[in-house]
């Protein structure tokens, strides 16, 4: 019985863990106020140690298929969010359940503005963008 209690605390304890390492959040907004886009991101517990990761994708609604973002945290909650093969750029700064910024084209000639809003989603939506995310990054980085 004892065994068992003990079982049943360590497997709670461990799952609580697990979610507490790996955040995510989805955005909607618009590129130059008109082009509706979503944002996935996702904060990842470093296993080395350290400050943790984040994994990224976005779309532009009806438009095209997500972009995997290889994404760079600055200082105040600012990324860099470069797109896979780097077909452009946003940087974007992070203010409540916000996220403002720029796309920059890679000749940087175009410059347009980025809103986007934290929306809230069911747990499984949020883990069919997880599941969409861990495909996404299979697709671009396996050998």
């Amino acid at each position: 019985m004892f065994k068992q209690l003990l079982l049943i605390l360590f497997v709670t304890i461990s799952s609580t863990l697990i979610q507490a390492q790996n955040t995510s959040a989805l955005y909607r907004g618009t590129v130059n106020g008109k082009m509706p886009i979503t944002l996935f991101i996702q904060s990842v517990e470093n296993g080395c140690g350290g400050d943790p990761y984040y994994n990224a994708m976005y779309r532009y609604e009806k438009v095209s298929n997500w972009l995997q973002l290889n994404v760079t945290e600055g200082v105040k909650q600012q990324f860099a969010l470069v797109e896979e093969g780097f077909t452009g750029l946003m940087i974007l700064k992070k203010e409540g359940d916000m996220m403002n910024g720029t796309w920059i084209s890679p000749d940087t000639k175009k410059q347009i503005p980025v809103q986007l809003k934290k929306v809230t989603i069911s747990k499984k939506e949020m883990g069919t963008y997880e599941d969409k995310m861990e495909q996404l990054n299979y697709e671009n980085h396996d050998c």
